[in-house]
């Protein structure tokens, strides 16, 4: 855990790792608090409408739970007891007990958990189920539809688990849970032993697996704790909308709540609503939560959200820059200043700011993380660059979170590292810049920098800004093909209730960026939309804002 000091520098000195030999999240997370406190709760879950009835889980509960079906893929020759201690348990589940319990079990029987978006279509999952070689999945009545139509293109797919009394052709959960034993010896896996495999989308070609060994969970802890102002505390208690099928909800929220013993809430809307959210937070006494800054940009565009006076411990927000606009609002309509974190799914949680160390910097994502070195570098020669100039965000290793490699892809895992003077460097593919105190600043990533007229711009600035105007809910930014210039700054924009589409509109939003930033920086094109393509963890899907610019533009 991390020990807070006077300030960064401070909190940052005083940290050290402590990674032991052997370490398995499962025991992390549920073993040692059923031991110490059985009765600690564990899980609150609620309906997918944020107010259906109560369900809570105790460690005890989750224990046992895990334990039986720990037994049961023993039983089918999987993990630690089986032939191959890397066997893939495919979750294909929302925000559930069942799903904590299917994580929890795998990573005790030693096999590696594969969590899947109950959103993927038949594809997507095609895709993750065959490359990862899966043999058992994990799922309820609705998404086993889905696999019914691919099933017979996946033979490594021995087993099929459907919650909510089972499904034809599948095997029953509940039914093979009361058939198993409560007692279970864990693996004794090693902190390097492969415990998750998370899928993450590139620019190109299909999404790659990220390897992670059990080691993860304890590599996102200063960051998860920094993020939430020193969690934990007496009376916390964790909510996201993100899916737990993402790095997001699954190891910023869920696991390491569980290792500090605080309870999570489990809830996913099906439909996210900014009232609903508020709602949910002050029946449930939330006191935590990490909320994407889209959920933050749809609360802030609510009327009413200032009078909701929620009175929060802790508010974590990545995958975009914050802005002034958003931070101001947080402290109005939540009662705390909202930290900014940083990472990726191949390295997640390297960068974070913390209010009761410091007052944030606007448009600063934060300080490196203690116990992780984060740099401003040289992409091509591996170097470091001085303060203040703009280069490839790297971190470097070897690192406690960060990602053992791409599945069965060697090649594709050395193309994310590069070596200089300094040692090994993990690129991220995002362009910063350290600042003031070493503070690092968000420019864009590698692909969506825009090179107009001879100067490189980076979005974020700009959608920050635009977001400031009264009229702008969301904002993304892209490049758009230009003869004169080579591109032009290209804005797509969702309206704030009250506003409608108009040329002095547009007008008034290039001006509002050009007397606040350079003059070069303004969008030429502003495009309206109804519906910004966001994903589930709030990053603005450039690729698809650029798919919708005019095709004449793009030839």
């Amino acid at each position: 855990m991390l020990s807070r000091g006077k300030d960064y520098a401070a909190t940052r000195a005083a940290f050290r790792w402590d990674i032991p030999e052997h370490y398995n999240i499962g025991v992390g997370t549920c073993d040692k608090w059923a031991e110490a406190d059985p009765d600690r709760i564990a899980l609150i879950e609620v309906e997918e409408d944020g107010y259906g009835p109560l369900r809570e889980t105790s460690f005890a509960e989750l224990h046992a739970a895990s334990n039986r079906f720990a037994n049961v893929l023993a039983a089918k020759g999987l993990g630690g007891n089986g032939r191959d201690a890397g066997d893939r348990v495919a979750i294909l589940l929302p925000q559930r007990r069942e799903t904590a319990i299917a994580h929890i079990a795998a990573f005790k029987a030693g096999c590696v958990s594969l969590p899947l978006f109950t959103l993927f279509g038949p594809e997507a999952l095609l895709h993750r189920l065959r490359d990862s070689g899966a043999r058992v999945l994990v799922t309820d009545p609705a998404s086993f539809e889905l696999i019914r139509e691919i099933r017979a293109e996946l033979p490594a797919l021995e087993a099929v688990f459907v919650t909510d009394g089972g499904a034809e052709g599948a095997e029953d959960f509940d039914a093979a849970l009361d058939g198993a034993s409560p007692e279970f010896t864990p693996v004794k896996t090693r902190a390097e032993t492969p415990g998750v495999l998370i899928y993450t989308s590139g620019t190109t070609g299909n999404p790659k697996g990220a390897l992670h060994a059990h080691r993860v969970l304890l590599g996102h802890l200063p960051g998860v704790e920094m993020s939430h102002d020193f969690l934990p505390q007496e009376g916390d208690r964790i909510w996201t909308p993100a899916d737990w099928a993402w790095i997001g909800g699954l190891l910023d929220v869920l696991l390491p709540a569980l290792h500090h013993g605080v309870p999570v809430v489990a809830c996913r809307f099906r439909k996210f609503s900014a009232r609903a959210a508020a709602d949910l937070i002050r029946r449930l006494r939330v006191r935590n939560a990490f909320l994407p800054p889209t959920a933050l940009k749809m609360m802030k565009a609510d009327p009413d959200s200032v009078a909701w006076d929620l009175q929060m411990r802790s508010v974590a927000s990545g995958g975009e820059p914050l802005g002034a606009q958003l931070l101001d609002w947080g402290r109005k309509a939540l009662g705390v200043t909202i930290n900014e974190f940083y990472g990726q799914t191949e390295c997640n949680m390297v960068v974070s700011s913390a209010a009761s160390l410091d007052a944030p910097e606007p448009g600063a994502m934060g300080w490196p993380v203690p116990g992780h070195e984060v740099a401003i570098i040289d992409s091509a020669s591996g170097e470091r660059l001085p303060e203040g100039a703009e280069g490839a965000i790297a971190v470097r290793a070897p690192d406690p979170v960060m990602f053992l490699g791409y599945f069965n892809q060697p090649e594709a895992t050395e193309a994310k590292f590069v070596t200089g003077s300094e040692g090994r460097w993990l690129l991220t593919g995002d362009r910063g810049v350290a600042g003031r105190e070493g503070r690092l600043r968000f420019k864009g990533r590698d692909d969506d920098i825009i090179s107009t007229g001879g100067y490189r711009v980076g979005p974020a600035e700009i959608e920050d800004c635009l977001i400031a105007h009264p009229a702008v809910q969301m904002a993304g930014v892209v490049g758009q093909p230009d003869p004169l210039r080579g591109e032009i700054v290209a804005a797509f924009i969702t309206l704030c209730p009250g506003y409608g589409d108009s040329e002095s509109l547009r007008e008034d939003l290039a001006q509002h960026v050009r007397a606040r930033l350079a003059k070069y920086e303004y969008p030429r094109a502003i495009y309206v939309i109804d519906d910004m393509p966001v994903t589930t963890t709030g990053k603005i899907i450039r690729n698809a804002l650029r798919a919708r610019l005019p095709q004449e533009t793009v030839q």
